[in-house]
């Protein structure tokens, strides 16, 4: 564990995953900010909720995992988030409910001091799917020491221009192997091969630092213009819900804690494969599970 207090702010969404049968707090933006505090990251989560059970249960939750609440907001007109799941022969197909809290963040004038002595600062673009919260994080954007863009592209929550626009702005961007596709065929990408594409991109866009998941073979991350890759770990899976939000995370909190990126990438895949081998997007993992994984005992 790093001696440097690594800060975060998390910008984003936060709502329940409806399951037949149960409900889970989630959202990319609290899943990263969950796992970030658990490795002893200082977070501040940005988000808003509903003066409702949900919310009050999702403030309950968040504060029983020892994560502050301080930068959440309660809207008293507005419902808390819900992503409706429902799975047909064991595919999964969601429904995001619209006009929900998480759709209209405030952000708590006080807190803007404390925001400008982060880090950096993670988004993704499910939040941006209404002008005003495009306008507060554009506010945001222009105070952020590092600004973190994981695209999680939900269709039709997003335009080009949009994703464009926020990699240009952004210092680190993530995507998946699907969503690289998709941005090689907005940049008139043509190369098959997978360093190319991401050089490309990052001098297209201007941004210097990407890192691309690949699911069970690893990914690949260029960082201070160097190049690295990770074949991933082989696990047996039991739910991959969460795990690439705890790669992110794990890779976030070692980037930033200086660990070489190389390194970084390596604890980052471990942590990934261990949630995936584990139930709930937040489930705990050790050190110890960690560094047992890396040296393959």
């Amino acid at each position: 564990m790093t001696s440097k207090t690594v800060r975060i702010v998390s910008f984003g969404e936060v709502l329940w995953d409806v399951f037949p049968g149960e409900s889970l707090l989630g959202g990319a933006p609290l899943n990263v900010a969950m796992r970030l505090h658990n490795q002893g990251a200082q977070v501040t989560m940005l988000s808003t909720v509903g003066d409702d059970e949900l919310g009050h249960r999702a403030l309950e939750e968040m504060q029983a995992q020892g994560l502050s609440t301080e930068g959440i907001a309660v809207s008293a007109n507005k419902p808390t988030g819900q992503v409706l799941v429902s799975l047909t022969n064991g595919i999964a197909q969601y429904t995001i409910k619209e006009d929900v809290a998480w759709d209209h963040i405030s952000i708590d004038p006080g807190l803007i001091p404390k925001l400008k002595q982060a880090d950096a600062l993670i988004f993704g673009s499910l939040a941006l799917r209404y002008e005003h919260n495009l306008q507060t994080l554009n506010a945001l954007l222009e105070n952020s020491n590092f600004s973190i863009f994981d695209l999680n592209l939900r269709p039709p929550f997003y335009t080009d221009a949009l994703i464009l626009d926020l990699m240009k702005r952004a210092d680190l961007v993530k995507m998946n192997d699907e969503e690289l596709l998709y941005v090689c065929r907005l940049l008139d990408i043509n190369t098959n091969d997978l360093r190319e594409q991401v050089v490309t991109i990052a001098e297209k866009t201007s941004t210097p630092n990407i890192c691309v998941t690949l699911g069970d073979e690893g990914a690949v991350l260029l960082y201070e213009k160097e190049y690295v890759s990770h074949p991933g770990y082989k696990v047996k899976v039991a739910d991959t819900v969460g795990a690439g939000d705890s790669f992110f995370a794990g890779l976030i909190f070692h980037l930033l804690s200086g660990t070489n990126t190389e390194t970084a990438l390596d604890k980052a895949c471990a942590i990934g494969a261990l949630v995936a081998s584990k139930s709930g997007a937040n489930c705990k993992v050790t050190s110890r599970e960690i560094n047992e994984l890396q040296s393959g005992e």
